[in-house]
């Protein structure tokens, strides 16, 4: 900080009033930025202002001075205030909004040097964001929070832009699992917890997402009142079943968002208990290298959500994303989605009607969020209105076949009856919204505008006025052109002079000579114009703005009472926006499935695993742009004959990491409830899956690309059960050849003896390929090549055995290495092949000259006679005698 600016003092005895109020508004509220209205502008001072000029690249400016150091200050306009605001959340910056609570004129009464009164109306942080410019349409914005009861840990999170609201046991070693699924912008924490070795090391890696708390705010006696009062109940027996530690996660949420809204607690849905068992357990590591809901460059595109993605609402977009985070592990509840996907495949008619529809659903949850907690304006009530109005419609839609009614599955048609219990329950705030909005609404409330005509009697009589007054100044302003003769003359409106009379400078001396402009009142001069009032205006005006404002206010009064009444009927409306997001991801995996040729999967709580002709999703889709095909395989990890766990060898770029990959993906999209790209699948239940594929240093943590897939490792090998998936590729190859070897060679006998998961073990190491002859369990597949003219084809097909080379030089060449190189490359290749029978490695490698400059080659030699003679010959002009006496004369040349 610039060390000549005054920074923030606690005690204040030589400041301005306006900047006493601002100090002690400021101290309340230390840990944030405090954004200080100041007229159309919001004002940081001191240190706030220093940090948000560097973080927004404004300019940093000075007003006055307070003890004798001159005030840093920088702003921001109210009006694109929310831009600013999501850069410095962004940035790790929470920012309290100061705003004036009163009017200016009120604040005068007091005396002329009495400051408007202010106050924080809401402390805006990662986790508690509700405006649709700083969210992500299709992505939930968690705030989180962990606490520790008598040894039992648990997490809490909600979404307040939509009302979801969750909370589940962490078992030991889970936390990092739970976090890496549910991504939370904000991480609540007690203090206490930071140093505890499975708690303090995962929250650090969060960096400012983490907010640590006191202990004290985490108390499970205080957190079960907060809870018990908000919902309204007295037990929290009839949400579920929750321990100590879930009460206190959950209360923790609660206060936390009383604090930041000042009493404001958006609606959200009773909390859902979760057991960790329900769901697919699906480490950090292994989420990011299969790429779910992004790529390893941090794009959406490309990830297998954005592919797979065919839904038409946000809710819905949000919904599925977390079907694909979280893979369920109950084959009864993941058998349910599999028919609701099943009917709309088979029912054409129905899944384009409802597509029809939802493509016109707005956003209704979001809206609900922002009314909660008084964010909100017509615009919101007009998504409420809309949003219920097509819901209401969606089970005839689902129902439809042709122009009769088909029978939906059971679980489908306890969707549809919470929407006809929420067309009961929301009829007459339906008809309410219909009969008070009109069609075009503003985005603010101040805005008016948006009660429809013919809603309320008193507002018409307002706005009548109002309109007539303003035809009124029309023809106000044409009788006086004609009375003064001035042509250009003007009936304008600001802020600062109201209604008033303008004319160019050029006329204000022929203003002068005519009786009506005697009349005039000067009350402005610039430098292109005079500006007047009269009698006339002045009355008008005045009725004009009695009318305006006594519209406004009324429309401001319908607006309040409108929104209560959404607020009032919130959990009926969650509801039904719940059923709609789950309808549309539903009708969408159908579309999904029909445009790509998916099949229904058959999942068992056995430990099955085949799959006929799978495909990768992704990959297929983009070489579909490319117009190619994509090269189906069979994987058959059942043990049954081919092995549980596959060896899988072939050369680089033969498709080896994109087949373990898709065996993983579609497991995932199986066990989310989604046909799967394959010919058939049988997949019993995989309560956690690790994939081990590609691999990179970590040097923020000290750790080499060796050491991360190590400690990746180490964590499968120590968490695998036999339900496990675990995919593994190229296992020690950071390392010496023999030390990699022998890690890979020890990781295969621990999987398939100890952990006895099903497993893909791709390997470079042709040595492995033995173990299949050694061990019960154990098969080897390769990836077909063809050698061709001195290069090879890939055919990316999978097939039992084993492959006896990887192809490296031939896959360089492809690559474009230099030809001196790969002709190198070629000879080491030759020696140490020849090294392999009667000599130790190591001595052939001693006795090639590795590490030495390849021999130049030989400089061309002088042109033989041979070749002179052959060039001074015109070929043409040769007769057969000719020719063969020239054969006779080389011949003699070559002897010498």
């Amino acid at each position: 900080m610039n060390r000549e600016l005054a920074t923030a003092p606690i005690e204040t005895p030589a400041a301005t009033p306006m900047m006493a109020q601002y100090l002690a508004i400021k101290q309340a509220h230390a840990d944030y930025l405090l954004f200080y209205r100041m007229g159309d502008f919001y004002e940081l001072f001191f240190d706030d202002a220093v940090a948000a000029s560097a973080a927004l690249d404004i300019a940093l400016t000075k007003r006055g001075k307070h003890n004798d150091a001159d005030i840093a200050m920088c702003g921001v306009p109210v009006h694109s205030a929310e831009a600013y605001l999501l850069t410095l959340i962004r940035k790790g910056f929470k920012v309290a909004i100061c705003e004036q609570t009163e009017d200016p004129a009120e604040a005068k009464k007091r005396g002329s040097k009495s400051v408007v009164a202010r106050a924080v109306v809401r402390v805006v942080t990662p986790g508690t964001l509700t405006e649709d410019q700083l969210l992500a349409a299709r992505r939930h914005n968690y705030l989180a929070a962990i606490a520790r009861v008598g040894g039992a840990t648990a997490l809490a999170w909600a979404d307040i832009s939509d009302g979801a609201f969750h909370v589940a046991p962490v078992e030991e070693g889970g936390l990092s699992h739970i976090l890496a699924r549910i991504e939370p912008a904000e991480l609540l924490v007690p203090d206490v917890l930071m140093g505890d070795e499975a708690v303090g090391p995962t929250v650090r890696e969060l960096g400012p997402r983490a907010t640590i708390l006191p202990a004290i705010k985490f108390d499970s006696a205080a957190g079960e009142r907060l809870l018990k009062t908000h919902f309204g109940v007295a037990a929290l027996d009839a949400f579920g079943s929750y321990g100590r530690a879930e009460i206190a996660a959950a209360g923790v949420v609660l206060s936390y968002l009383e604090l930041t809204q000042k009493g404001k607690l958006p609606a959200l849905s009773p909390p859902k208990a979760e057991a960790p068992s329900h769901v697919m357990t699906i480490d950090a590591a292994t989420r990011r290298n299969l790429e779910l809901v992004e790529t390893l460059a941090g794009e959406t595109a490309g990830s297998l959500l954005s592919t797979i993605d065919r839904t038409l609402t946000s809710p819905g977009g949000r919904e599925l994303c977390d079907w694909v985070l979280a893979p369920l592990t109950d084959v009864a509840a993941i058998e349910a989605r599999l028919d609701g996907v099943s009917y709309f495949v088979g029912n054409a008619a129905a899944r384009d009607t409802v597509r029809g529809v939802l493509r016109r659903m707005p956003d209704m949850a979001r809206a609900l969020g922002r009314l909660s907690v008084e964010r909100g304006g017509p615009r919101d009530l007009g998504a409420v209105r809309e949003a219920l109005m097509l819901a209401f419609g969606l089970g005839e839609a689902v129902r439809r076949k042709g122009d009769a009614l088909s029978v939906v599955p059971p679980a489908l048609q306890r969707e549809l009856l919470t929407i006809d219990e929420g067309e009961r329950a929301l009829a007459s705030l339906l008809a309410k919204l219909q009969a008070t909005l009109g069609p075009d609404l503003p985005l603010f409330a101040r805005d008016g505008g948006f009660v429809a005509v013919g809603a309320h009697k008193r507002l018409d009589e307002a706005r009548g006025l109002r309109d007539d007054a303003r035809r009124v100044i029309v023809d106000l302003e044409a009788r006086l052109k004609s009375e003064t003769g001035i042509g250009s003359l003007k009936v304008r409106h600001n802020n600062v002079l109201g209604y008033h009379i303008e004319i160019t400078a050029a006329n204000a001396d022929k203003l002068k000579t005519t009786e009506a402009g005697r009349s005039f009142i000067h009350r402005q001069t610039t430098a292109q114009a005079q500006r007047f009032t009269n009698t006339e205006l002045s009355d008008l005006a005045s009725r004009i703005a009695d009318a305006a404002g006594e519209a406004l206010a009324i429309e401001l009064s319908l607006f309040d009472e409108l929104a209560q009444a959404v607020r009032a009927s919130a959990a009926a409306i969650a509801s039904v926006a719940g059923v709609v997001a789950r309808i549309d991801v539903l009708a969408a995996l159908a579309e999904l499935a029909v445009e790509e040729n998916y099949v229904r999967p058959q999942v068992r709580g056995d430990l099955s695993f085949k799959i006929s002709r799978g495909r990768h999703p992704v990959v297929e889709e983009a070489l579909k742009r490319q117009a190619q095909g994509f090269v189906a395989n069979d994987c058959d990890l059942s043990g049954d004959g081919r092995g549980r766990l596959w060896l899988l060898t072939g050369p680089n770029m033969a498709g080896k990491s994109t087949f373990l990959r898709q065996n993983a993906l579609i497991t995932i999209l199986a066990q989310a409830g989604s046909f799967v790209p394959a010919a058939a699948a049988e997949i019993g239940i995989v309560d956690r899956l690790f994939s081990r594929v590609g691999a990179a240093d970590d040097l923020a943590r000290g750790r080499s690309t060796f050491m991360v897939e190590m400690v990746e490792t180490a964590a499968i090998l120590n968490q695998a059960t036999e339900r496990s998936l675990v995919i593994l590729d190229e296992i020690g190859r950071g390392t010496a050849t023999f030390d990699g070897l022998s890690i890979a060679w020890a990781t295969v006998e621990q999987l398939n003896r100890v952990n006895r998961s099903r497993s893909l073990f791709a390997t470079h190491y042709h040595e492995l390929t033995g173990l299949a002859g050694r061990l019960d369990g154990v098969a080897n597949v390769t990836v077909k090549v063809k050698e061709w003219q001195g290069g090879i084809v890939f055919l990316h097909e999978v097939a039992p055995g084993a492959a006896d080379r990887s192809y490296g030089i031939q896959v360089a060449k492809l690559a474009g290495l230099p030809a001196a190189v790969l002709k190198r490359a070629q000879e080491v290749l030759h020696a140490l092949e020849r090294g392999d029978s009667g000599r130790r490695a190591k001595t052939v490698v001693d006795e090639l000259p590795l590490f030495a400059a390849a021999a130049p080659a030989p400089a061309p030699s002088a042109e033989s006679k041979v070749a002179a003679r052959l060039k001074a010959i015109n070929a043409d002009e040769l007769s057969p005698k000719d020719a063969l006496e020239l054969i006779y004369a080389l011949k003699d040349l070559a002897k010498d």
